[in-house]
């Protein structure tokens, strides 16, 4: 018996949230219990949980991530959250930030056979690619790396005034807590947890929501990125 007979049938909850794209989003889910478990991306005994722990857990985010944004999506693996972030929100530019190139490949090859037009996929580390990506309004993670650590990745690609959305488990206090002095060096200026999904998950998500001042990253990062304009400005002269 293959891997991808123990996909369960979508749940009706999943009709509702992918709407006119559910058909994409059971590909993507038997793409992750195929291709995915092949690859060694996701683990085979996740492909019985992969509509309520990993699609719909994520496609949820939605309900907190503002319209028309530009969104990075830092380690995104097999692309969660942020390919069923963009099965949903079709208003939204989504870059899937990934270094391995294993990973880079199938995303690839997601995108373009869902046809997610407005995802970019691009491989390399957060701290590599400043200057190669604009800043953006959102940046999203799951299952990445403790919140103190993420935030020195993710908040210096965004935009004054954005904000870092952090998919985490039951010990998203505790890490909001241990984080919050490096979260205030990084240009975090209002924290707060958000619980989203009611009725269509159980238990909710939680959401760590880090939203930053007019410098993220702080004073090191301005000038590293002021820094990445001028040497952009220069290429283009030449």
């Amino acid at each position: 018996m293959t891997e991808a007979a123990e996909l369960p049938p979508a749940p009706e909850q999943a009709r509702d949230v992918f709407g006119d794209r559910f058909a994409d989003a059971v590909r993507y889910a038997e793409l992750l219990a195929e291709a995915g478990v092949q690859r060694g991306l996701i683990g085979p005994r996740e492909v019985p949980r992969l509509w309520e722990r990993h699609l719909l857990n994520c496609a949820v985010l939605s309900e907190v991530v503002p319209e028309g944004v530009t969104v990075c999506d830092v380690g995104s693996g097999a692309g969660l959250p942020g390919i069923p972030l963009a099965l949903v929100r079709d208003d939204l530019k989504i870059t899937l930030l990934e270094p391995l190139l294993r990973r880079t490949n199938f995303l690839t090859e997601v995108v373009e056979l869902l046809g997610l037009d407005h995802v970019t996929v691009v491989r390399g580390r957060a701290e590599e690619v400043m200057g190669r990506i604009p800043p953006v309004h959102v940046v999203t993670a799951r299952a990445v790396a403790p919140l103190d650590r993420l935030a020195t990745w993710g908040i210096p690609l965004l935009r004054p005034y954005g904000e870092m959305l952090a998919l985490k488990g039951d010990t998203a206090e505790e890490e909001l807590k241990s984080a919050s002095s490096a979260l205030s060096k990084l240009g975090a200026v209002e924290t707060s947890i958000l619980h989203v999904g009611e009725g269509i998950v159980d238990p909710p998500s939680t959401v760590v929501r880090v939203e930053v001042g007019e410098s993220p990253g702080g004073v090191r990062f301005a000038a590293k990125r002021a820094k990445a304009a001028r040497t952009g400005r220069t290429r283009r002269r030449r």
